[in-house]
């Protein structure tokens, strides 16, 4: 994939992984646009890389995806690679599910609505575009879910077989479609310190970049590759694994 004399757009790339993205894009000799929630993270995207363009979208909102994809199309005119990125992560202990259903829905609508619903209104305009590729920010968790973030991992496996679909539909089309697979990364998602553990931003989008430019369709990294070849035993014990070190090391949770 030529990563260079792009249009891109980029959901939730105002922070963490989607502003590592945006900033090997514009490196790479792109053109970005990045559409996020919060008007002051744009901003601060915008100084650290002024040529950027920024548009304040809830991709939670089909009203608000709509408007988007009309702004891009009739203002970018070149624009040919979408990157579904943006993502919420809620804890969620089943058995005191406590909030209302829209708090819950509201990570549907924003990890699954929104890629699928983008991906159907953009598609038809790429159709017209050269290298052309729509590019699903996925999970490891859509391969072996965290128990501990349960909605989130099915909005992820949802994901995954909407983008098996989507690449089989298109791939005649001449529209690349990948998926990548984040393992846990050291970003804000999910909430302040929550991942810290996890990989250097820096170090997975610079992956990210690599298996794109050689053209791989799913991009694993420390791990989550490793998912994509196991099998189902394999995938379960590692789920059941994780949830019992999830649970030792947070014994609380299933008080809340």
């Amino acid at each position: 994939m030529d990563l260079s004399g792009n249009t891109v757009l980029i959901t939730g790339g105002a922070s963490g992984i989607g502003l590592a993205l945006t900033e090997r894009f514009i490196n790479a000799g792109s053109e970005v646009i990045i559409a996020g929630r919060r008007e002051d993270k744009l901003r601060e995207a915008k100084a650290r890389f002024p040529g950027i363009h920024t548009r304040v979208c809830d991709v939670s909102d089909e009203r608000d995806r709509l408007s988007l994809f009309n702004w891009v199309k009739n203002h970018f005119h070149d624009f040919n690679i979408l990157v579904n990125n943006a993502g919420i992560q809620q804890r969620i202990n089943l058995l005191n599910a406590a909030n209302s259903w829209s708090y819950y829905n509201n990570e549907i609508a924003i990890n699954l609505d929104a890629p699928i619903h983008l991906s159907l209104l953009f598609a038809p305009v790429l159709l017209k575009r050269k290298s052309a590729a729509i590019i699903n920010i996925s999970s490891g968790l859509a391969l072996a879910p965290g128990v501990w973030v349960p909605v989130y991992s099915a909005t992820k496996a949802a994901l995954h077989s909407f983008t098996v679909s989507l690449r089989l539909q298109l791939e005649k089309n001449g529209i690349r479609v990948f998926e990548v697979f984040p393992p846990a990364v050291n970003t804000d998602l999910g909430g302040v310190g929550l991942h810290t553990f996890g990989v250097n931003v820096d170090a997975f989008a610079d992956a990210v970049f690599y298996g794109l430019e050689k053209g791989d369709l799913e991009i694993g990294y420390a791990g989550t590759e490793k998912r994509l070849q196991a099998s189902p035993e394999e995938l379960y014990q590692g789920t059941k694994q994780s949830w019992e070190g999830f649970i030792k090391n947070n014994p609380e949770f299933l008080d809340k």
